[in-house]
């Protein structure tokens, strides 16, 4: 049975296109059911009765996830007259608010049948329906009527009413690819930005466009143009560096093939009229009650935008509107309630005084304080009384407080180019307006700082994982940068300072643009670096801009001074350079272990503002940094001392020795080890008579190294005192021993050479436990050179003995250490043999060719790095040159 008023079925009517969905029982379910229906008249081009179809869908949806409990099916129905929206819930049960001609109505901001009576204010038919498993409630919208070929119309205004735009109107056409970039470029475009169409065909949007960068909030630029309508304000970088605010419109569309692309529109941001979507006007119903006509009012009963800017800046425009002023603006107060900061602005810069911080308290009076309602007739006459609106051409302003639960929570304002528009009166409005947003405004500025807390937890985890992964100093410097732009900063530059006596030195800097480092780093050589103040938290550095500003400022007068000529390239990037550090710049110490290491400077473009999060954010990212880059340095400074004691214990350089080729490749495992437990030595003994050596110390990395430098001083030493070979290894056997528990055994090669007259070489050779050494004679066959003999290091009394091998011309003497011999790969081994053969191969070759094959079949043997260190020395006695 229907009330009356209520139809139960509709007239017949041509379905176009339909839309259907279904939503959960749990809260977030309405804003996604609102954005759902949103969408899809938008998308069939029913923008009149957008407003009215999701106000009626949130209270429908909310009836049946909400109070009923049960999922919601939501069908939109398109014919040639208007939309039909269907909601079924599965709690078919609950009854109908009677709204008869004695009926009480029930009063709007009672929950319970609230979306009926909606429906009966708002719709041009509705109804209800029942099935034994679902109640369905339906409404329907028709398009307001319109003359032939009018989309929507708005009234006459005077002309004085009428949006304002310059003479010749620019809108600027780019189309982008599924990928996001762009394929076309029109004239208005190239005339707006400078950019020619072939210089900007194919690359993508994100890198014109300034988006805003904060982590876990708001919709992204690849997101936005996925959707398919949208509406909103940015930036596009221009070519000569400047930024131009922008109001552009998006419209996701696809071509006979079906691939998808958005077409976006784009004009300057005080033409925003152009191209905004007029507001629905309010609708009479003469057979109801006068609704209100307050567009404040009319804004409050629809379903307010989900994200925080969306909200503001619906705010502020119909603020605006309805105490028709020039401009609006609305500030939110930091937690402590001592700075409000401007969050969203319309009819100023918004571009230059978004985000900017102003006290709460700014003089005695109340009319000094946001948290009292003010009525500003001329703002000639008191200079400094809103310092938003210096500069800006507004002669009247009222503002008012947002406050929940007694807090301060933020200040709306009108301001008008005339003087004396607003009174008391505006003011109340203006107050009972604000009173009715606060709440959602507080409700959505927690949310998004619950999500900005969780994207800078995750930004943090991220960063640290980076920085923790290099202890390379140039390499903390780059990721430094790297994760503040453009997340965070337009530009960064890091100082760092290497002890307390030094100044701070411009170490790397870093610009979003990369066609604006040169100069940005040039602007920040010329200038003072900031003070190292150890006190923790961002401070303002005005040096950057200002110096920008002279370097601008002198650049144009020359340029000025030179006639009537084409102005030079040099005044563009001092220009462009001026616009990218013209904003706030800030400096964060960096300190590590109690002292100031360096300075971390963030800037913005010109008339730009860092908000608070985005600080605080950055001053936890400075903190890990400085960690990071203290210990990179002190890694640096250790490796430095490491490499430089390890450099000490090789060979100064090799001996030429005539009618002798000598080759020696070494590879030390570990990082940063230039000297391991193997070892090598080449030198002078006495005329005519040299000494070698290649050992094998037990281990590798520095305690190996000690033994090695022992080790090879010993061997020079004792053999220049006119020790032959098995007496000079007995004596370092002793020495070796003398170490005690530091002491290692050791295998250990040794030999000294004697050129001979006809060419050939004598050697005689001792091979304590060390790997034999090979011999390649010209004819291609390899035989060891020596016997086995015990190592080093483990018995006291050895009986050693020294072999002789004379080496004819042609002949190459290979020795190595275990490191080439013991290289595996899995259960495969190198082994003598292996390596027997590398040298078969090795007829012909000079010792550097031998050498250098045998360390390339080493390496080719097993994917893996070597573990174990290398040692290849190769002798080779080269055959005489032919005579005529």
């Amino acid at each position: 049975m229907a009330e009356p008023g209520v139809e139960t079925r509709t007239r017949s009517s041509v379905i176009t296109a339909r839309a259907a969905a279904t939503f959960d029982p749990v809260g977030r379910s309405v804003a996604t059911a609102r954005a759902f229906v949103r969408d899809t008249l938008q998308g069939w081009g029913y923008a009149e009765v957008v407003d009215d179809a999701v106000v009626l869908t949130s209270e429908l949806v909310t009836n049946a996830v909400i109070h009923a409990g049960t999922a919601a099916d939501v069908l939109c129905l398109r014919s040639e007259d208007g939309i039909r929206v269907e909601v079924a819930d599965r709690y078919p049960e609950r009854e109908i608010p009677v709204q008869g001609g004695r009926a009480v109505v029930a009063h709007p901001d009672r929950e319970n049948g609230r979306g009926l009576l909606l429906c009966a204010a708002l719709a041009t038919r509705w109804g209800v329906e029942y099935t034994p498993t679902h109640k369905r409630v339906w409404f329907q919208l028709d398009l307001p009527e319109r003359a032939i070929g009018t989309r929507s119309a708005g009234p006459v205004l005077p002309d004085a009413l009428l949006p304002v735009a310059d003479s010749r109107v620019r809108v600027a056409v780019a189309q982008i690819d599924r990928g996001g970039a762009i394929t076309s470029w029109n004239e208005d475009a190239e005339e707006l930005f400078g950019y020619a169409s072939e210089q900007v065909t194919g690359k993508p949007l994100g890198d014109l466009a300034a988006w805003p960068h904060t982590p876990g909030i708001g919709t992204g630029l690849a997101e936005a143009l996925r959707l398919s309508r949208w509406e909103g304000s940015y930036g596009i970088r221009c070519a000569d560096g400047r930024i131009i605010p922008v109001y552009a419109s998006h419209l996701r569309v696809r071509d006979a093939e079906g691939e998808p692309s958005t077409v976006c529109l784009l004009v300057r941001e005080y033409e925003r009229a152009v191209l905004q979507t007029p507001q629905r006007p309010a609708v009479s119903d003469s057979g109801a009650e006068s609704r209100a006509t307050d567009p404040f009012e009319v804004f409050i009963g629809s379903p307010a935008p989900d994200d925080l800017d969306g909200l503001l800046q619906r705010t502020v425009e119909r603020a605006r509107d309805m105490l028709d002023g020039d401009s609006a603006f609305l500030l939110l107060a930091t937690d402590d309630e001592t700075e409000l900061e401007v969050r969203a602005t319309t009819g100023l810069p918004s571009a230059r005084q978004r985000f900017a911080r102003v006290p709460v308290e700014t003089g005695a009076s109340r009319y000094g304080s946001a948290r009292m309602p003010a009525v500003h007739e001329d703002l000639a006459a008191v200079p400094g009384a809103v310092p938003l609106l210096e500069g800006t051409g507004m002669r009247s302003v009222v503002t008012v407080p947002l406050k929940v639960e007694g807090r301060l929570t933020g200040s709306l304002g009108v301001a008008a180019e005339s003087s004396n528009r607003y009174s008391n009166e505006e003011a109340l409005r203006l107050q009972f307006a604000a009173d009715r947003i606060a709440l959602a405004v507080e409700s959505a500025r927690l949310g998004e700082l619950e999500r900005l807390r969780r994207g800078s937890l995750s930004f943090l985890v991220e960063a640290s994982d980076l920085l923790a992964g290099t202890l390379d100093r140039d390499q903390t410097l780059a990721l430094m940068a790297q994760m503040t732009v453009p997340t965070l900063a337009t530009w960064c530059a890091v100082y760092t300072i290497a002890d307390q006596a030094s100044d701070p030195y411009l170490s790397y800097v870093l610009h979003e643009d990369e066609d604006r480092i040169d100069g940005l780093k040039a602007l920040l050589s010329t200038i003072a670096p900031p003070d190292p103040v150890p006190t923790p938290g961002a401070r303002v550095w005005a040096a950057p801009a200002e110096a920008a500003h002279r370097a601008a400022l002198s650049t144009s007068m020359r340029e000025l001074g030179q006639g009537s000529g084409p102005l030079s390239s040099g005044i563009d990037t001092t220009l462009a350079t001026a616009a990218a550090v013209g904003g706030e710049t800030v400096v964060l110490p960096l300190v590590a272990r109690n002292r100031v290491i360096g300075m971390l400077t963030l800037g913005k473009p010109s008339d730009d503002h860092f908000r608070q999060e985005i600080l605080e954010l950055a001053e936890d990212l400075s903190r890990r940094a400085a960690l990071a880059l203290d210990n990179a340095r002190l890694y640096s400074e250790r490796m430095a001392i490491s490499q430089s004691l390890q450099r000490s214990l090789l060979p100064p350089g090799l001996p030429q020795i005539e009618n002798v080729e000598v080759e020696v490749i070494y590879r030390a495992a570990g990082e940063g080890n230039e000297v391991g437990g193997d070892f090598y030595d080449l030198f002078p003994i006495r005329d005519n008579a040299y000494g070698f050596a290649i050992g094998d110390v037990c281990g590798t990395g520095p305690e190996a190294a000690a033994v090695t430098g022992l080790a090879r001083h010993a061997l020079r030493l004792l053999a220049r005192e006119g020790f032959g070979g098995p007496a000079v290894l007995e004596r370092l056997n002793a020495a070796i021993l003398d170490e005690g528990a530091r002491s290692r055994f050791l295998t250990l090669l040794y030999g000294e050479l004697w050129p001979q007259e006809d060419g050939s070489a004598l050697l005689k050779v001792v091979c304590a436990g060390h790997p034999l050494p090979l011999r390649l004679r010209q004819n291609g066959t390899v035989v060891p050179a020596a016997d086995p003999q015990p190592l080093l290091g483990v018995i006291d009394d050895l009986e050693l003995y020294e072999q002789n091998i004379t080496l004819e011309p042609g002949d190459v003497l290979l020795c190595v250490t275990d490191g080439v011999t013991e290289r595996r790969e899995g259960t495969r081994m190198l082994g003598d043999d292996g390596l027997a053969e590398v040298l078969k191969t090795c007829t012909g070759l000079t010792a550097g060719a031998v050498a250098a094959r045998v360390l390339r079949a080493v390496e080719r043997f097993a994917q893996e790095p070597a573990s174990d260190d290398m040692a290849i020395l190769a002798m080779r006695i080269p055959e005489p040159l032919p005579t005529d």
